[in-house]
């Protein structure tokens, strides 16, 4: 969660909205779609929203590479933030491979 407000906040004041709006709602979308599967109560929904928190972490991944080549973010941050996204995607991975293998989906 921690990313997600750090992109949020360090986003607020460029002037591309488009470009701000989409990576602010990828970053939010990796807690919240990782909260909705476990408040849902079925293994299954958990495992499908789970999936899609790990596909908004490679949006946000592909968009920080994006905002560094056009000059939106320095290459400080825009580092940190790829290596954040690389790290929490396999830890969702990771999630989603323990749940399939406690409920034995596929």
């Amino acid at each position: 969660m921690a990313l997600s407000v750090e992109v949020y906040r360090e986003l607020s004041g460029l002037n591309d909205f488009g470009f701000r709006d989409q990576m602010t709602r990828s970053g939010l979308s990796v807690p919240s779609n990782s909260a909705e599967g476990y408040e849902r109560e079925s293994n299954k929904e958990l495992i499908r929203f789970l999936y899609i928190a790990k596909g908004s972490c490679g949006e946000l991944h592909t968009q920080t590479i994006i905002g560094m080549k056009i000059g939106y973010l320095k290459q400080d941050m825009a580092t940190k933030w790829q290596q954040e996204t690389k790290e929490i995607s396999a830890m969702l991975g990771g999630l989603i491979k323990k749940r399939k293998a406690f409920s034995g989906a596929r």
